[in-house]
Parts: C-alpha cells; structure tokens; sequence
C-alpha cells in the first residue's frame, strides 16, 4: 500500500506553510495527487436576537468568512507555487458555517488516503483547526499526520516510534502508517506500564512486532515505565531522547458533548508536540 491520493485543509492563510509543504512532499515521494481545500468558516453563533437582526448578522458573517476563504486560497497557491514543479495538485475553496464543518470535512477527507493538517494548537489557530482534524478522523475515517510549526524535517522518518497499548485505536493506526513504517530504518514500538494480567502479559507488544517484521519493517519493542504523571509526558520525553521523526498513535474520542471530541490523552500529546504525529482512529 502507498499514499496515492492526499488531502491538505487550510483554515487561515496563516502558519499554513509546514502543512502543505510537508503534504506536497510526501505526495512526491509516493507518486501521489495533493487536494488542497481552503476553507472559510463563519464562526458566529446566533442566538437570542431582534427580529430581522439574525439575518444581517449572518449575511456579513458569510461575507467575511468568504474574503477569509479567498485569502486562504490565495496563500495556498503562493505556498504550493513554491514546491517541486511536477506536484500533481489541485485547488479548491469553499465556505461552512462552524457547525457544518463536519461535513464539508468528512466529504473529501473518506476519499483521501491520508489527511496532512497543522497541528490545531497555537496563536494563529481557532476551534475551527481542531474541528477540522476531528471530522476527517471520526467522520471522515481517515488518517490525519499533524504537522509541528516547525514542519516535518524528514519527509521520509528515519526512526519512528509507535505507540502501543493493545487498543484497536492503536492497531488501526500502526496499520494505516504502514508506508511510513516499512521505509524507516528503525521503529521502536513504545509500551508504557503493561498490564500485568493482560493478553500480552508475557510478550508485550509481541505480536505486533511479528506483524511488522513481516512487511518488511526494522521494528523492536521498547517497555517503559510511568515515571511522570501523564502518558503523554513519557512519550514526549522518550521521543527527544531518541531523536525521533514520528510519532503514531491511535487517536481517541469521545462523543458526549459533540459528534467527535478529541481524548484526553490525544489532546496531550498534540499539544506538546515537537515531531509529526500520525493518528488513525
């Protein structure tokens, strides 16, 4: 299996750069076709209001989410015009309203084989970027690599680490990484605190492994114990200490309050984030 078919969402025409970049990159390694959506979000909830007012306010709340749309697209050009000439690409824009976002999201994201966005954490973001990678993974069932500010510094990661707690989440995610994991020169997969009555009891991360090894990938088990407070901090720190290029992990929700809700855990990771992070679901 390969990339062929790539999907890149940009919200704003800022901090829009290490996304596409790290998307068209990845999309000539593979060969492959880079989609790229600028998206205009009306951001406006009305409610209570005098009769009439509604519909003024949302007549220039679509205005103004259509200029931003037209700024994104015209970013994303710039960003794309300075990439590798034989990129196969094709851009369009469109404009939703913050609660239709799923959507529009889900409808291109079902037909990507990977989804590149930036990371939905920091001073140029809004709940519209974390919408967004929400609704290509729980809606649109595909998986998302989020992009760092300070870009992907190897398109093709040489030391990868999975992280493996024996959740389909997980699995899902070490098996749509697959392309990544089968060209890196070494994938260490993470366990932190194994449970000491579970399936893998004696054999943590095993059989995985043994997956892996199969197709071809240069993959070891690594166990670490909870030494900080939060699982995420433990992978953080062990990802600096192995230099590492990526990071995959099963990505968790919760469907309580909205349609997808990022986990805790996910949540963390993403925003401690200094490496790319591929997630599935």
């Amino acid at each position: 299996m390969a990339y062929k078919s790539l999907l890149t969402i940009a919200t704003s025409p800022n901090g829009l750069l290490p996304a596409v970049t790290a998307a068209a990159q990845i999309a000539a390694l593979n060969d492959a076709h880079l989609d790229a959506l600028a998206l205009g979000v009306d951001r406006t909830q009305v409610g209570y209001s005098y009769v009439g007012s509604g519909a003024v306010m949302i007549a220039a709340a679509l205005d103004r989410a259509e200029e931003e749309a037209r700024a994104t697209e015209k970013a994303l050009n710039a960003a794309l015009a300075a990439q590798s000439p034989g990129l196969r690409v094709a851009v369009e824009s469109a404009v939703t309203q913050l609660g239709a976002l799923t959507d529009v999201v889900a409808a291109r994201a079902r037909y990507a084989d990977l989804v590149v966005l930036p990371l939905p954490y920091g001073a140029n973001r809004g709940v519209e970027d974390e919408a967004t990678i929400e609704a290509a993974l729980f809606e649109g069932m595909a998986p998302v690599l989020i992009v760092p500010e300070k870009g992907m510094t190897a398109t093709d990661p040489r030391r990868v680490i999975v992280a493996w707690n024996q959740s389909r989440e997980a699995l899902v995610a070490a098996r749509r990484a697959m392309p990544f994991l089968r060209r890196a020169e070494s994938v260490s997969i993470v366990v932190i605190d194994p449970p000491t009555h579970g399936a893998e009891r004696s054999d943590p991360g095993g059989l995985l492994c043994q997956m892996m090894v199969r197709h071809g990938v240069h993959a070891e088990v690594t166990v670490l114990a909870r030494t900080l407070p939060r699982v995420s901090d433990v992978l953080a720190r062990h990802l600096r200490d192995t230099n590492a290029d990526l990071l995959v992990m099963g990505a968790y929700g919760h469907s309580r309050f909205r349609e997808a809700i990022l986990g805790g855990a996910t949540r963390d990771m993403l925003e401690k984030a200094e490496v790319p992070v591929f997630l599935a679901h």
